[in-house]
């Protein structure tokens, strides 16, 4: 099943063989292991490199091997201990071509590894209690010598490898990596060489130390079990099994981005773990693929690892969440309204709909009303800002009257949320203020709206250079003054028309916010 999960050879006969040599470890003196003729042949693996670039992992074979024992030398200054537990226990032994690069690449090949036999359910994948572990093979190279094994596959022109046994964590692993690779570039830049060997990580020093000389196939004295029968597999059987599998990680990835239109990024975080990505499924399904996205990682998971929760105690519902959702989008609650009943839902249960007008969120939907409040405003500012010319005259050059009389342009033009084609005296003003108070949050805001709106008065920025400029006035508007609402809402409407919605509906909650305490 594992094979198949990594499109690799299925072989329909294998064998065992032995290892014949000691293991302290391994009462009867001997491992049961697949060399020759394993069960699973080559196969790939994709995962995502430190550049975000897709990379393919070559599998070896996948075989079966007898687990051996636990020799254990930390218990007791001059004893060794064996746990025989496990011993001859049957395990799968996955081996990867070397084709991983730095250790970043290696725990994503472990994690995509680890997330395809999750889902397949053919391991739980718990590396504290050992049902995961990795035998973590080193070695260096110049890159042009790997350049051409990998044009050749000649193994010879890799580095001497050191084998770092028992890795059971993925921050280890990468820690284990680093140690064990700079270890042999010093031995190289010395002129010494590297030994082959097996090697232990110790993490509270961070450091390999050598275990015992490290064989070779040939050392451990191969020979087919005269035990065993070699395992014969019907094609048919096979084949059920194919027909069988679920949606892996990768081909759920991709639907949930074509289903759901939601991010590539929300979507990997969504499929990370199986249970994640069938409640979002379900949420999802017949909604709003994008509100359940939010919900379920800003929300849910934010309040499980707030609460140190597994996700096996999430304590809402699918038909909670999916009704919030609806409600989120027939725009009857907004999204400051939607964590406030998320929040009552987390710590009491309850039905969404009826929280609505029991929490007294629902919104006002009257737009004609919306419509008189701006007229008000706009018309009052208008009769504060008569007297902005007079001061202007005075001190043309104070930024804050710049920034103001540029307000003044505004108010009499009625553009507030009417009409942004507005005269060049605004422009100009709202240019001067910035540039005689770069840090005033409104004149920052303005300019940014302006710009936005009014593209062929800028003449000296080309269209994509313009939007980065708009873009940058209207973050700097946002961060300059975070407590005014006055500025809160000028970089609010700037950030909504440079299309940073987002960011513009936080700083709206945020005034809003501000209004209420007041």
């Amino acid at each position: 099943k594992t094979g198949l999960g990594i499109n690799a050879e299925i072989n329909l006969i294998s064998r065992f063989d032995r290892k014949n040599y000691f293991y302290p470890d391994l009462p009867q003196g001997y491992q049961i292991s697949q060399l020759y003729e394993p069960i699973v042949g080559k196969g790939i693996i994709s995962i995502q490199t430190e550049e975000k670039n897709s990379k393919e992992v070559g599998i070896e074979r996948i075989h079966l091997e007898q687990d051996a024992g636990k020799s254990i030398h930390d218990m007791d200054p001059s004893t060794s201990f064996v746990d025989l537990n496990r011993t001859g226990i049957a395990l799968m032994e996955i081996v990867s071509k070397p084709e991983i690069n730095s250790p970043f690449e290696a725990v994503e090949y472990i994690k995509k590894l680890r997330l395809i036999m999750r889902y397949l359910e053919t391991c739980d994948g718990n590396m504290q209690e050992g049902s995961l572990r990795a035998d973590v093979n080193v070695s260096v190279c110049e890159i042009i010598t790997y350049q051409k094994f990998i044009a050749t596959g000649d193994y010879d022109l890799l580095g001497t490898r050191c084998e770092i046994k028992n890795m059971n964590s993925l921050k280890f692993i990468q820690q284990a990596i680093n140690f064990e690779a700079r270890r042999q570039i010093k031995l190289h830049e010395a002129g010494k060489e590297v030994t082959q060997e097996t090697r232990l990580y110790d993490p509270s020093k961070n450091q390999t130390r050598p275990l015992r000389s490290k064989e070779d196939a040939h050392d451990y004295r191969y020979f087919p079990c005269p035990d065993l029968l070699n395992i014969k597999l019907e094609r048919g059987w096979v084949d059920k099994i194919r027909d069988d599998l679920p949606e892996l990680p990768d081909q759920k990835h991709l639907r949930f981005i074509n289903d759901f239109n939601i991010t590539p990024y929300d979507s990997e975080v969504i499929i990370a773990e199986k249970a994640t990505a069938e409640f979002f499924e379900a949420i999802a399904t017949n909604t709003d693929g994008k509100i359940a996205a939010n919900l379920l990682i800003n929300e849910l998971f934010g309040r499980l690892n707030k609460d140190n929760l597994s996700f096996k105690e999430n304590p809402t519902t699918v038909e909670q969440m999916r009704e919030l959702i609806n409600l989120i989008q027939t725009d009857e609650i907004s999204s400051k309204g939607a964590k406030d009943i998320f929040d009552h839902i987390w710590n009491s249960g309850g039905n969404p709909t009826d929280l609505v007008d029991k929490l007294g969120l629902r919104q006002v939907q009257d737009i004609s009303l919306i419509k008189q409040i701006v007229d008000d405003v706009i018309n009052e500012t208008t009769q504060l800002t008569t007297d902005k010319p007079a001061i202007f005259e005075t001190e043309p050059n104070n930024p804050v009257v710049l920034s103001m009389y540029a307000w003044y342009f505004t108010a009499e033009a009625n553009v507030g949320l009417r009409d942004w084609n507005v005269g060049k005296d605004m422009i100009e003003t709202a240019r001067k203020a910035v540039q005689y108070g770069p840090d005033l949050s409104d004149a920052n805001s303005l300019l940014a709206g302006l710009m936005a709106k009014n593209p062929k008065e800028f003449p000296e920025y080309s269209e994509d250079e313009l939007f980065v400029a708009a873009r940058k006035f209207a973050k700097k508007a946002s961060d300059l003054n975070p407590k005014s609402i006055i500025s809160i809402l000028s970089a609010a409407n700037s950030l909504f028309i440079v299309g940073l919605y987002d960011q513009a509906v936080e700083n709206y909650e945020k005034a809003l916010s501000s209004y209420e305490r007041v």
